[in-house]
């Protein structure tokens, strides 16, 4: 793999960090603030939503620009964004600082797969994205723990300053190892990049995202109130209890990109999301017992991210059928589709939380994973008449 992958990644990691790591300290920010759970669940969502906007319309803004440019540019966003996160005096100014960081992670992972594929051959594409993607795995792995254990012992804010740090090392490893002639296509013009919203195709495959990963967040969001009102574990162990999460995580997300390439997008997609659908069924009955609740969350960890590979790969190979002259900005609303996914699954996980039971948002999360396999399943017979019908045409 390119040395420039190795750039991708160590962003991808501080980026993933300030991402996920607030799910390990809503407990904590509820308590500080003085709001309440789904209130700070919140922080999720919002981060979500800045993600969402900033993924297609960023994107589209800069697509003249040099990638590079582009990459120390939002990286530096990234930074000033987590510096203000850490200097927050209010629940109203961390939600500022959070849109404003969201924003520079949407653009991020736009380019950031486009490049990754860009450097190997098609049939490691899949591979590369995943390689990407694994400083989000690693992120979970030690960042969030870590992050959520400064968190609980020096405060919140110093969890941000911390990444803060993590995010000016990724600015300058950027600015080492990314080559300044990456190959770069025609900006899309606004007559294709609309395109790119009214294509029943692509549009399916958003779908498929957002269902897929809103199954999910409705009950990943509350993960540390589960782990401490349900199964009974005391804040301390909730670090920890990351750190196993995300070790499967990571395996789950190179695996994926392995079945993705072997297997095809969508039949990798159909294993996964089958497979996340039952471990959120069955969370809802083992999250009572400390035992029953870690190997469920373990098991959970290494389905929960092991679409992103086959659905980057799938919506940049649908855009080059469908879209060609707007693959970045198709790639730009699939990340913009994660994060709708999330903000949706965390503000209904909220609304369970107020309304219903945290025990609920397991059953519900299934309920939402079986939709994306019903999307993901109607999709691939969508691709089957396509070619068949080429076939006859031939």
């Amino acid at each position: 793999m390119p040395i420039a992958l190795l750039a991708l990644t160590l962003s991808a990691f501080a980026i993933g960090t300030t991402e996920f790591v607030i799910v390990g300290l809503v407990p904590t920010i509820a308590q500080d603030l003085n709001v309440t759970l789904p209130s700070a669940g919140l922080l999720v969502s919002l981060y979500a939503i800045g993600v969402a906007i900033g993924a297609p319309v960023l994107t589209a803004l800069t697509g003249r620009w040099k990638r590079k440019s582009v990459l120390l540019s939002l990286m530096a966003l990234f930074v000033g964004g987590n510096i203000l996160a850490w200097q927050a005096p209010s629940y109203e100014s961390l939600i500022a600082a959070r849109i404003l960081t969201g924003l520079a992670h949407g653009v991020f992972f736009s380019i950031g797969s486009t490049i990754a594929t860009g450097l190997v051959s098609k049939e490691k594409e899949a591979s590369a994205i995943a390689v990407m993607f694994t400083g989000l795995t690693v992120a979970l792995v030690t960042g969030v723990p870590l992050g959520t254990w400064i968190g609980q012992n020096f405060g919140w804010r110093a969890t941000f300053l911390v990444v803060s740090a993590l995010g000016l090392i990724a600015l300058i490893g950027s600015a080492v190892l990314v080559p300044g002639n990456l190959k770069q296509g025609r900006p899309a013009r606004i007559k294709e990049q609309l395109q790119v919203l009214v294509q029943p195709r692509l549009v399916l495959v958003y779908v498929m995202t957002i269902l897929g990963y809103g199954g999910t967040f409705t009950a990943f969001t509350y993960l540390a109130p589960i782990l401490q009102q349900e199964a009974g574990f005391a804040p301390s162990a909730i670090g920890l209890i990351m750190l196993v999460y995300g070790v499967s995580v990571a395996v789950g997300n190179i695996y994926g990109g392995k079945l993705a390439d072997k297997k095809g997008p969508i039949n990798a997609l159909t294993l996964i999301f089958a497979a996340l659908s039952l471990v959120l069924l069955v969370f809802t009955f083992t999250m009572g017992s400390k035992v029953g609740a870690v190997i469920t969350v373990l098991i959970w960890g290494a389905f929960a991210f092991g679409n992103v590979p086959g659905l980057q790969v799938y919506v940049v190979k649908l855009a080059e059928k469908y879209t060609p002259n707007a693959v970045d900005v198709a790639s730009g609303l699939n990340i913009a589709a994660f994060n709708i996914g999330i903000a949706v699954g965390s503000v209904l996980g909220g609304a369970i939380v107020d309304g219903m039971s945290l025990q609920d948002t397991a059953w519900i999360g299934a309920m939402i994973s079986v939709a994306a396999l019903v999307a993901t399943r109607w999709s691939g017979h969508l691709d089957k008449r396509d070619e068949t019908r080429a076939q006859e045409l031939v």
